[in-house]
């Protein structure tokens, strides 16, 4: 850098210029200027485009074919990557991360941390919107239910009435049998608030009981009912709200990634220039040890020949040891920088590739171009695009649903419903046939007369022959889809809750949380305003101290100069054209301290104004999945990326 090449020329004409005797002053060359600080207004290289792919959609449940297990098993969910993207080593040569401000940036992307957190918050919400499409945390259930029941059931118990038997028998006896039942039903409800229910029973029973028309028999219903809320529950807002809300929570949370990126993207650019600045600084304060330590022993050799007082000696020494300790905190500031821009740019910074490795920045300091914009034009495009203001609107906008979904629960619940049913019944039937030819008297049935005087005996026909008639399911299904015993009902039910405290109350929280929503909204812009405008501020007060920076830099040259020509005619010392040059080190150190400010004020103003993704050239939907298309720009590497269209994956 020119800055570094000036400080070294400095140093090196210094050493030798005080390595001579005063008495030679008037024969020693001029020193040259000490560092100079780039001026020039060419900013860093244009960011590349960053085109990522999508990465999941956890609102979409599978699908059925062709696995139709598919819906019965959990998703799979990756597991997270915590080990550093593999491209990274392509930037460590000689022990040394030699990184630009885009690479770092790049690196960000992929590695960072908060980033990686950030990702799963819309992943999150898309799985809350698959569990709210599916109306289960609310009224209505919007995915179909299908049950069935299947039983076996043998039964025997006794009876202790003889006509029950149909034998007329007067000894108790039980009734024994078996039940076959095969149930099925289907619900569904849909986002009018109408819910459907199908059921369909089948019963197949046989028994020892004489007193059935068909043993075995077989019995059947198909029950179809419809409901339709007329007014708490009706209409598509007041059942589909938590649906609405998931999706606006949604982008919510793509906003609220969008703005860590942001965020991030700042953080890394900050450090990044932080660290350039760092090593500016130890380069600066290590010409002044080393023109302080040869300007030391200059005055000890001149103390020994008796030509400097003791406490010149004193003065160099004392100066010696304050620059050293300068140096040792700018050292110790440029670790901390790079230990910080290294965890920005990794998920593991202890990793054994980046074990001593040291981080050279590439990108030089430069003074950017300002843009001229007032305050009301600034803060209208920072209005519409800070992601901060967008998950206000949002959840405004879930406010005012809430709103009009509690004022729908505060009417009764009147539901029109209708239902039809249709029976079937079929099974063995028996048929007598032939004529009777008699009667077969029955001892244990006496007949007597009021006197208790014996009559005879009830008798049992004879003659009769009883043949069972084949029937079945067939029977049953056949009457029960002619609809031959049908029924149908309709009705109104209507539940009206005194006072109707719950409602009321849940309604009041409703409008009180949109209420405050609205003022949340205004604080968040009037926030959004004071970002703005002290960016801009520290904006104009940075370029102000640039330039006078800069001219106060001219002037440390020029009275630097001046003391030289003094030093060369033999009327200064050579300590004096040390301090002149330890003033233009300072002037040209508080220089590129304020053009750092300006970069970073910059950096800044773009995330106060929500430009930060555009000026970088990054998509954020992309970005959610960490997978980058662009090939890091590695010195004396092609870019694959662009002449292959290679994708650096995560």
């Amino acid at each position: 850098m020119t800055g570094s090449r000036g400080h070294r020329a400095a140093a090196l004409f210094i050493a030798i210029s005080l390595a001579v005797s005063p008495l030679c002053a008037q024969q020693t060359q001029s020193p040259t200027p000490a560092t100079t600080v780039q001026t020039g207004t060419a900013g860093p290289a244009s960011a590349p485009a960053r085109k990522l792919e999508f990465g999941p959609d956890y609102s979409k449940g599978p699908h059925w074919l062709p696995d139709f297990t598919l819906p019965y098993r959990p998703k799979k969910i990756p597991e997270p990557v915590l080990t550093n993207s593999p491209d990274i080593a392509q930037f460590i040569q000689d022990g040394k991360l030699t990184l630009g401000l885009e690479d770092a940036i790049s690196l960000a992307l992929k590695n960072n941390l908060n980033i990686a957190v950030a990702r799963y918050t819309p992943w999150l919400d898309e799985a809350n919107l698959l569990y709210a499409e599916s109306g289960a945390n609310g009224i209505t259930k919007f995915d179909p239910l299908l049950t069935s029941s299947l039983q076996q059931i043998r039964f025997s118990s006794p009876i202790n009435n003889p006509f029950l038997s149909g034998s007329g028998t007067a000894s108790a006896g039980a009734a024994a049998g078996h039940e076959t039942i095969a149930n099925f039903g289907y619900t569904q409800g849909f986002h009018t608030g109408t819910e459907l229910s199908v059921t369909f029973n089948n019963l197949r029973e046989s028994s020892n009981l004489t007193t059935f028309f068909f043993n075995p028999w077989e019995q059947s219903s198909l029950t179809i009912q419809i409901t339709q809320p007329l007014l708490n529950g009706f209409g598509t807002l007041a059942n589909t709200r938590y649906i609405i809300e998931a999706k606006n929570t949604v982008k919510v949370g793509e906003a609220q990634f969008t703005q860590q990126v942001i965020s991030t993207v700042t953080q890394v650019s900050n450090d990044y220039w932080e660290l350039v600045f760092a090593g500016e600084n130890v380069k600066v304060e290590e010409m002044s040890v080393g023109t302080d330590e040869q300007l030391y022993e200059n005055n000890k050799k001149q103390l020994e020949i008796g030509t400097m007082a003791p406490l010149d000696v004193v003065t160099a020494e004392s100066q010696l040891a304050s620059d050293q300790q300068q140096l040792v905190q700018a050292q110790t500031t440029q670790l901390q920088d790079e230990t910080a821009l290294l965890n920005d740019i990794t998920k593991d910074p202890l990793a054994a590739s980046l074990a001593g490795v040291q981080i050279v920045p590439t990108t030089p300091i430069s003074t950017p171009d300002i843009e001229n914009i007032s305050i009301e034009d600034a803060v209208a495009e920072a209005w519409q695009k800070r992601p901060e203001l967008q998950q206000d609107e949002l959840n405004l906008k879930n406010a005012g649903i809430e709103v009009k979904a509690t004022k729908n629960a505060l009417l009764p619940s009147l539901n029109l419903f209708g239902e039809y049913q249709a029976a079937g019944l079929g099974g063995n039937s028996f048929k007598t046939t032939g004529s009777q030819t008699g009667l077969t008297p029955i001892l244990s049935e006496p007949v007597v007369s009021p006197a208790d005087t014996l009559i005879g005996f009830l008798g049992a026909p004879t003659g009769f022959t009883t043949v069972p008639v084949p029937g079945g399911l067939t029977d049953d299904w056949n009457t029960l889809i002619n609809a031959k015993y049908p029924t149908i009902v309709g009705g109104i039910t209507l539940s009206l809750p005194i006072r109707n405290r719950a409602a009321q109350g849940q309604n009041a929280v409703a409008m009180l949380t949109e209420r405050q929503e609205e003022a949340q909204y205004r604080q968040e812009q009037n926030t959004i305003f004071l970002n703005v405008r002290n960016t801009l501020i520290a904006l104009e007060q940075d370029r102000a101290a640039v330039a006078a920076a800069g001219k106060a830099r001219d002037l440390a040259q020029q009275s630097y100069d001046a003391e030289v020509k003094k030093f060369q005619l033999g009327s200064s010392t050579s300590f004096n054209v040390v301090l002149k040059q330890q003033q233009l080190t300072s002037a040209e150190g508080i220089e590129l301290r304020d053009r750092t400010n300006l970069i970073e004020a910059q950096v800044n103003f773009n995330q106060a104004m929500g430009r930060t993704l555009d000026v970088n050239n990054i998509s954020v939907a992309d970005a959610r999945t960490g997978k980058i298309s662009r090939v890091p720009n590695i010195p004396g590497a092609m870019d694959a990326g662009a002449s292959t269209g290679g994708k650096a994956s995560q």
